[in-house]
């Protein structure tokens, strides 16, 4: 920022002042000619100072509303999406005015977002999810989602069209023939040592492990339970997930997975254990 013409002057007179070898010129006469010069190149320093604020506004500029926005940004966009808060005019930056820090971070409540391009429409996919009080993947209120998507359309570039798709998760049903070793686990799959189930506690920890919108691979999940304790041989008999379907406001029919599947929503719950069968 420009410096005044008066600070520019005293910043002169005092270095003028700390060289002895100017001690000479010591008129108080605001005429007289050393003040004269000083006070000639403080103006021009200012004039210069303003030139280049003025320059690096008008490339700020160019560059913001030049610059193509990235899938990154706009991920990083939806993670710093605050509710309850507004922009400042004519940016993409909230107004955090008196706002404390916790009060600030408290307003984040993207906690996960993924961007894709969609594969039969000219559109960008924002999947977006947050955490409920147990710290599990969940969407967020209707009332936030009112708030986030005009956020996204304020933000986003002109003529780019987004669906944001904040949904609950995909069911995951599995079926699976676990093969244990009866020295280990008991034929519920309960460890004889811990009083645990480790195979529901690995397909828990398999579930935690996938990157949100990441793909679900069956190798994978097998990989997993085949380094679990007591399992000889896990064997997936069949896998399937079902997931929202917006024109039914509900979930849809399960449909089998065969190798992989990324889901709708962006994450994954397990409904439940029930289709694990234990054999010696």
């Amino acid at each position: 920022m420009a410096r005044s013409v008066d600070t520019i002057y005293a910043d002169l007179l005092a270095k003028k002042e700390s060289d002895s070898n100017l001690d000479a010129l010591n008129s108080t006469s605001k005429t007289a000619i050393w003040r004269l010069w000083l006070y000639i190149v403080a103006y021009a320093t200012n004039v210069l100072e303003s030139l280049f604020d003025k320059h690096y506004t008008e490339v700020t500029s160019i560059i913001t509303e030049l610059k193509p926005h990235t899938m990154r940004w706009y991920r990083q966009k939806a993670l710093a999406f605050q509710y309850g808060f507004d922009l400042i005019s004519d940016t993409d930056v909230f107004d955090n005015g008196t706002a404390t820090e916790a009060q600030i971070e408290a307003s984040k409540i993207i906690k996960y977002a993924a961007i894709t391009e969609a594969t039969t429409q000219s559109r960008l996919v924002l999947k977006i999810a947050t955490e409920d009080n147990a710290g599990k993947l969940a969407p967020i209120t209707a009332g936030q989602e009112n708030a986030f998507v005009p956020y996204i359309e304020e933000i986003k570039d002109a003529g780019v069209a987004i669906t944001v798709i904040n949904y609950l998760p995909d069911i995951l049903k599995l079926n699976l023939k676990i093969y244990y070793d009866p020295l280990v686990l008991t034929s519920s799959g309960v460890s004889i040592r811990t009083g645990k189930k480790p195979v529901e506690d690995a397909l828990n920890e398999f579930m935690k492990e996938l990157p949100f919108n990441g793909e679900l691979i069956l190798n994978s999940l097998i990989d997993k339970l085949q380094k679990t304790e007591g399992v000889k041989i896990p064997h997936l008999v069949q896998a399937a997930s079902k997931w929202i379907d917006t024109a039914l406001d509900d979930y849809g029919n399960f449909e089998n997975i065969s190798v992989k599947k990324i889901p709708v929503s962006g994450y994954f719950e397990i409904e439940n254990f029930d289709n694990i069968e234990y054999v010696v």
